[in-house]
């Protein structure tokens, strides 16, 4: 007796395709991706998915009898029995319920079960299956299970494989090829082709051969879904049969995925090969676009680049001026000096330098942030504590800064640190939110999670509308570049060390758009800043999903107040500025430089000099500075002294320990230096 035979709806709940499928928010179809090497499978088609020429040559070659006998052609059997009697070569007798069964009993057809008991058992089955099942059920089992050639199992399979077709869309020249390869899977084009014009009744049969060999050729390119998301679809499709509905809108999928095209190409891949979009929704928190890449001139198509940790550049900044602000140690209107400046750390001296390797003196917190300079920054983080900034970070989403905030140091304020693309976009989301944070949606099943305040609403309205200042921008930027927008929108850019990595992150009312431009395998871009790499593509995609409706300015929250303020000396042009409330202002000084105290500012404590002896002694003098009004001081290096500290002397001290101080009138150390010549 055969194995006992499933029913028609178990083996189409049984069928476990070798693909995955990936869906946007809508249910539409965004992208695919193999799982299941062992064999080639798509989803299970139903019989009104193949075109009817498929099932006409099949029952026409395989059981002409199929639709008169119950799962047994016993003529055909016969037939076949008084051909071995008579010694001729016999013919199979195999109808399509039998092989039916052979495909869900594997033992009922393996190789060697030709004997007259085997036979037996095979008839059974195949009358089984037909008590069982309809002919239409029998017919569409049959084109799924079947294997075609190589690993292409079903007739979705073959279809794409042999024509790059869908089934629905064969032609009759194509039923009739694809019915002449089942007897053997394996057989040359030559074969296929005599078989396929035997079937066509000897008609029009010089096209097969040629068609044949065309089938047989390289594997068809055909594409059954649009290919949106790869990246996305390697992370998310991890089992056979697997449909994902993500939160993404197919439609911002493709502007984004547009956009980063046409930036990519127009830069060329000499310039920049890789790039990377996010688009958030603010108040959701749904991902709407995850572009990791578009391949093109990238040497490293398959990294995605919107997970990828990266190093940050600026765009770090407005939390930190943020958690400034918030603490009341700066306003937005406070100055802060933009000079040259040596700090002292673990690994040496940390010399911070602007892009532009310039300095501009006095600057508001304004002007800093939104022309993105560096040394303000660092001077920012000096007040707020490196360890407080790290932590804060931390809070907002950025969960790759794993070390304490001794090991990023003063560098953090520059975006030392890696983030991903995913974590900039939430980030941002949360100051669009009032300071806010609660982590992404990427798929209809993740759960929405209660947003958890990390800044306060009013500091983050003031760094939000600092980003969106087109004016307190224009000195870096310009006045009219890619960060300007026809409506409210605030917006950071960032690059890394050695031009490895351009950022562009900002906000409007209703989305978040994070871009990321650059080359994967982490070799510097050349001649791409900040507002020529990543920012035509934020503004594109901003442009495109404010078509319907601009950005809208959000409300100032309670807590805040406005006054008209104005700066001594011209510092900077009279405006309006927000103020935590209790700390407005309308008149801001700098310091004058004689109510400063005075300080050695060169050399700085806990350097190490090395004298060249290649180079001559006399020129490898250290120049002592000193910041302040010091025209009543006096410089002494260990008990020499130097005279008066405003000459700034040159001075050669021989190797070992030396200690550098700075006297007042009455001989009272006001500032003192400890370094090392070698």
């Amino acid at each position: 007796m055969p194995p006992p035979m499933p029913d028609y709806a178990s083996v189409r709940a049984a069928w476990r395709p070798s693909e995955a499928w990936l869906y946007d928010r809508n249910g539409v179809l965004i992208d695919s991706s193999r799982v299941d090497f062992a064999r080639r499978r798509l989803g299970w088609t139903p019989l009104d998915k193949v075109a009817p020429p498929v099932a006409e040559a099949l029952v026409a070659a395989e059981d002409h009898r199929f639709y008169t006998h119950g799962g047994v052609d016993w003529l055909a059997t016969l037939a076949a029995l008084r051909e071995r009697l008579e010694g001729k070569p016999s013919r199979g007798a195999s109808t399509l319920s039998m092989q039916v069964a052979g495909f869900l009993a594997p033992d009922l057809a393996r190789p060697g079960a030709r004997g007259w008991l085997d036979k037996i058992r095979q008839m059974r089955a195949g009358l089984a299956i037909d008590g069982a099942w309809s002919k239409p059920q029998i017919l569409e089992a049959y084109l799924n299970l079947a294997g075609y050639r190589g690993e292409a199992q079903g007739i979705a399979a073959a279809a794409l494989a042999l024509f790059g077709k869908t089934p629905d869309a064969l032609s009759r020249d194509d039923a009739l090829l694809l019915v002449a390869l089942l007897p053997d899977p394996q057989a040359n084009a030559p074969t296929v082709a005599r078989r396929a014009c035997t079937m066509a009744h000897g008609k029009d049969c010089a096209p097969f051969e040629s068609a044949a060999y065309s089938m047989f050729g390289p594997a068809r390119s055909l594409q059954l879904d649009p290919g949106l998301a790869p990246h996305l679809a390697q992370r998310l499709l991890t089992k056979p049969g697997l449909r994902v509905t993500t939160t993404l809108d197919i439609d911002i999928q493709r502007t984004a995925i547009a956009a980063l095209k046409r930036q990519l190409e127009g830069l060329g891949g000499s310039r920049a090969r890789d790039g990377a979009v996010v688009v958030l929704d603010n108040a959701s928190g749904d991902v709407l676009a995850y572009v990791g890449g578009i391949g093109g001139n990238s040497t490293a198509p398959a990294v995605d680049g919107a997970s990828a940790y990266r190093q940050a550049g600026s765009t770090l900044k407005p939390f930190l001026y943020a958690q400034a602000i918030e603490k009341g140690y700066l306003t937005a209107a406070s100055i802060l000096d933009d000079s040259p400046v040596q700090l002292d750390t673990a690994s040496g001296l940390y010399v911070p330098q602007n892009y532009d390797k310039g300095f501009k003196g006095p600057v508001s917190v304004r002007s800093a942030l939104a022309g993105s300079l560096n040394v303000p920054a660092v001077r920012t983080l000096l007040l707020v504590g490196v360890d407080a900034f790290r932590d804060r970070l931390w809070d907002t989403g950025y969960k790759g800064l794993v070390e304490d905030g001794d090991y990023y140091g003063y560098s953090l304020a520059l975006g030392s640190a890696e983030v991903t693309l995913l974590e900039q976009a939430d980030a941002y989301r949360s100051l669009a939110n009032g300071g806010r944070w609660a982590p992404w949606r990427l798929t209809a099943t993740d759960p929405r999670e209660d947003a958890r305040p990390v800044t306060t609403p009013q500091s983050a309205w003031i760094v939000a509308n600092m980003m969106a200042d087109p004016n307190a921008r224009a000195v870096t930027f310009g006045l009219d570049s890619s960060l300007r927008l026809p409506f409210w929108a605030a917006v950071k850019t960032g690059t890394s060390k050695a031009m490895r990595d351009n950022w562009c992150v900002g906000f409007s009312d209703r989305y978040t758009v994070a871009v990321w431009v650059g080359n994967v395998e982490g070799d510097a871009m050349r001649a791409v800043s900040g507002t020529s790499g990543a920012a035509p593509v934020w503004r594109d995609v901003m442009l495109a999903l404010h078509a319907d409706r601009p950005g809208r300015a959000p409300a100032m929250p309670s807590g805040i107040e406005m006054r008209t303020i104005a700066y001594t000396g011209n510092i900077e042009q009279p405006r309006r500025e927000y103020f935590l409330k209790g700390t407005g202002m309308t008149l801001i000084a700098n310091a004058p430089p004689e109510s400063r105290r005075p300080r050695i500012t060169n050399p700085v404590s806990g350097s190490v000099y090395a004298i060249d002896p290649d180079i001559p002694m006399d020129r490898q003098r250290l120049a002592v500075a000193v910041a302040g009004d010091a025209m009543t001081h006096r410089l002494v290096l260990d008990k020499q002294d130097l005279g008066d500290a405003s000459t700034a002397p040159l001075i050669l001290p021989g190797p070992g320990r030396h200690r550098l101080a700075l006297l007042d009138l009455s001989g009272k150390v006001v500032d003192q230096v400890v370094f090392t010549m070698r």
